[in-house]
């Protein structure tokens, strides 16, 4: 195995992230990824796909753990980065475990009803049995979880938000009409939702612990108790009051069951739902993605302010602006410290230098190569 990580980092890695939740870290995360190094190991012929439902079931899923072991292989892990993997089936894919059919595009993945049904007869519960999609995932999970045996954190598959996971079976169209024709529908549907999401949670984590280190997800902040990006994409079309009668309520019921929650505010259309989210006690922190053809994220300092203000966390991804790793000072500046940020990326060898000046500029290990490649 070549993966340049071993339990000392991962000690000094779960004691940075604990500090950084619990608010004593006194310092942000700074994660970042070199890539471009020789994984020790011949590279396997599979193809690395960013979607993993591309691969036909003839595919093995121990196959597909060794195309990412390779990729994990050329990598390093500087700051507060660590090894992960994403099983990645789309955004939303627990509406293909209970009847959606998941479809592959060129470059990414639809799921469509079976059968369109309107709200009144639709429900949303677990699959009888094991469906295919649900199977797939699980049995990936567990092939990592026998290979690496806890070297490398296996994230949660991106089961989607409730209401969206609901807008997979009715169109966008028709979910918004039923809104106003048939609220208490919508209503039941969010909370039938949210026992489906919290069911394939619950069952993916039987098989990932207790062997994975911890929590992440596509958003790869580490968490040893349970953590998840929480979303609602169908929300950027709902005014303020009906995102707090049909969205809140369920949100802030799974901000509750999980220790470590984050929001994804995804584009200018869910601005207007920031301050009742930062009202829900039990959110740790809200990561903004402005969308296309907005200004980076450096141009939003009163949203930054605001996320802080209310005591939340606050994520970004380097690529998120042409600053790159520089995105850290301004952010910073903007707000009046760096402690709560966790800031992921990924850097070239020709950045190798850069990273860990700016990773000791604001207190933290380098680690850059202490990790062993075992």
């Amino acid at each position: 195995m070549s993966i340049a990580f071993d339990e000392q980092r991962w000690r000094q890695t779960k004691e940075s992230y604990g500090q950084w939740w619990a608010g004593t870290l006194g310092r942000p995360i700074i994660s970042v990824t070199v890539g471009g190094y020789d994984a020790g190991r011949p590279e396997p012929s599979l193809p690395g796909y960013g979607f993993h439902s591309f691969y036909g079931p003839a595919v093995t899923p121990e196959e597909i753990v060794d195309r990412w072991d390779y990729d994990l292989g050329t990598q390093r892990y500087l700051g507060d980065a660590f090894p992960a993997v994403f099983p990645n089936f789309g955004p939303g894919v627990a509406a293909a475990f209970i009847g959606c059919e998941l479809r592959n595009a060129e470059s990414t993945v639809w799921f469509h009803p079976q059968t369109p049904t309107p709200i009144a007869s639709l429900h949303l519960a677990p699959a009888a049995g094991e469906p295919y999609w649900f199977t797939r995932i699980r049995d990936l999970m567990a092939a990592a979880m026998e290979r690496w045996q806890g070297l490398v954190q296996v994230g949660m598959t991106d089961l989607g938000g409730n209401l969206d996971i609901a807008a997979s079976f009715l169109p966008g169209e028709q979910l918004l009409l039923d809104l106003y024709d048939s609220p208490d529908e919508v209503t039941r549907l969010a909370w039938e939702g949210h026992e489906v999401w919290w069911h394939y949670f619950d069952e993916f984590n039987r098989v990932l612990q207790p062997t994975n280190p911890g929590y992440t997800t596509w958003a790869q902040i580490f968490s040893e108790e349970p953590y998840y990006m929480l979303q609602c994409d169908f929300c950027y079309m709902l005014s303020p009051a009906m995102f707090d009668a049909f969205v809140k309520p369920e949100l802030a019921a799974s901000c509750r069951r999980l220790t470590n929650a984050f929001y994804h505010l995804d584009g200018i259309g869910q601005l207007p739902h920031l301050d009742s989210l930062l009202e829900i006690p039990d959110l740790k922190g809200v990561q903004w993605v402005p969308g296309d053809g907005q200004p980076d994220i450096t141009q939003w300092p009163d949203v930054y302010r605001k996320i802080h203000n209310a005591g939340k966390r606050i994520q970004f991804f380097t690529n998120q602006s042409p600053l790159g790793l520089r995105a850290l000072d301004v952010i910073a500046d903007q707000i009046g410290s760096a402690e709560g940020i966790c800031m992921i990326g990924g850097a070239s060898r020709a950045q190798e230098d850069e990273v860990l000046a700016l990773i000791a500029k604001y207190g933290g290990a380098s680690q850059g190569h202490r990790g062993r490649a075992t």
